[in-house]
């Protein structure tokens, strides 16, 4: 007589159940997520996912972050350089199909600040690499450390996420991309510098 089967509970029923929520959201998007099609893919049932998410979104967005790939800082030798990396990158990433989950859950949030929270440490996430370079930019003398501001830090990827979200564009052309960094974050940072007169 074979034995039944161990259940599978706490963290490996956490971890199945999480792994088809990424499968769903990868295959079909947030838009195909189901909480009947993630339990049936786990083996469990929609009470048990119920459990550890209250609904729908909040499934989603724990799918998505273990989706996501933290954002290594590049090293280019300048903040202007450094900056257009950065920028490059979460333009690619916001044009890639994962960028399409991240838009679709934004909407069904209510907007990009709503998911931020929805996201917990998201937000956080999301300055340190803007963070990172503004302090070797600190290092090397090209900034002054009043300019080490969350917001300062932030504003260029605010800026291309209002490309995506607002305007809904497919991907924000490089012209764009050097404008944000040239005209509005470098300025900034100058300005929280005392290199350059307020406008």
């Amino acid at each position: 007589m074979s034995e039944k089967p161990t259940r599978r509970r706490g963290a490996a029923l956490e971890e199945a159940i999480l792994q088809a929520a990424v499968d769903e959201i990868t295959e079909s998007g947030f838009g195909g997520l189901t909480m009947d099609r993630v339990a049936t893919r786990a083996g469990t049932n929609k009470n048990t996912i119920y459990r550890r998410w209250p609904n729908r979104l909040a499934l989603g967005v724990a799918a998505y972050r273990r989706l996501a790939e933290a954002v290594r800082p590049p090293d280019t030798g300048t903040l202007r350089g450094d900056a257009l990396e950065l920028l490059r990158g979460a333009n690619r990433h916001w044009s890639s199909p994962l960028g399409t989950i991240l838009r679709e859950l934004i909407a069904a949030a209510g907007g990009a600040s709503e998911l931020l929270a929805q996201l917990e440490n998201r937000a956080e996430a999301e300055a340190a690499p803007w963070l990172a370079i503004l302090e070797r930019a600190v290092a090397r003398g090209e900034a002054a450390p009043e300019a080490l501001h969350p917001r300062v830090a932030t504003v260029a990827i605010v800026l291309l996420r209002n490309e995506f979200v607002v305007r809904g564009v497919p991907s924000a052309p490089d012209e764009v991309l050097v404008e944000i960094v040239d005209e509005v974050f470098l300025p900034l940072v100058r300005i929280r510098s005392g290199t350059a007169p307020a406008p």
